[in-house]
């Protein structure tokens, strides 16, 4: 018998805890959620009154949650829901705070929230900043070092309907098309040239868009730059990423 369920944290990504309580509550039991939350484990701790499920989040939105015995009969159901991610850059310029849209670009979210939880934005620059167009950020650390933990490169997902507006945030890239790594950029104007046009102007890969703190992002696009190492466009004055960390 299952009486309640109560959930930890459910964040979009990142490993859930759902605690399952109950009678004579049993290991044997399936959790199926249809692809919502995957890799289900219960944890160590577990007991006959109370069940405690980890997975890892997959999906947003409302999704169903169903406990069956080890026969297959129903025990329990509910409905769980997972809002849009949320990442807050607390920056020397002030806090941005970006929502993410994993129904339109996965590989994108996925890989952004992987440098995010991974700690890799620690320390970073806003190195490339460029007025009335974008400020770009995620690769460089002071004097612009390239910082080294990089993943490997993503599939580019700009062909999913989003646009490069004004507020949105989408992946930097090389002139090869799966090329974005860590880098990103935030659209200081509506720059709709960025977006996919086919596949020999393929764009960059819209994946959010900021929820708050575009006065931070207005106040560091009005700072000075110059040359650096043979960058340009640097500011003068490192305007630095402290740390990320995914808020919701």
């Amino acid at each position: 018998m299952v009486t309640a369920v109560k959930v930890q944290s459910l964040q979009y990504g990142r490993t859930a805890t759902i605690y399952i309580g109950g009678k004579d509550l049993r290991s044997s039991v399936v959790v199926e959620t249809n692809g919502a939350c995957t890799e289900p484990s219960f944890a160590s701790n577990s007991s006959t009154d109370t069940l405690v499920l980890n997975c890892k989040v997959k999906q947003v939105g409302d999704w169903p949650m169903v406990i069956k015995s080890a026969e297959g009969n129903l025990i329990h159901s509910s409905t769980l829901n997972v809002p849009l991610p949320q990442v807050t850059m607390v920056t020397s310029a002030g806090n941005i705070t970006m929502e993410l849209n994993p129904n339109v670009a996965p590989v994108t979210v996925g890989n952004f929230l992987d440098y995010v939880n991974t700690g890799y934005y620690r320390s970073t620059l806003f190195h490339r900043v460029i007025a009335g167009f974008m400020i770009q950020g995620g690769g460089y650390t002071t004097g612009m070092a390239r910082k080294p933990g990089q993943f490997s490169p993503i599939v580019l997902e700009s062909n999913k309907g989003l646009s490069n507006l004004r507020g949105t945030v989408a992946m930097a890239r090389t002139n090869v098309a799966n090329s974005a790594t860590s880098e990103f950029f935030i659209n200081l104007v509506d720059n709709t040239f960025l977006d996919y046009k086919n596949e020999g102007s393929p764009g960059y890969a819209v994946f959010g868009n900021v929820l708050q703190g575009l006065d931070v992002v207005d106040a560091i696009a009005t700072k000075q730059t110059g040359v650096l190492n043979g960058f340009s466009d640097v500011p003068l004055e490192d305007v630095t990423i402290t740390f990320a960390l995914q808020s919701k």
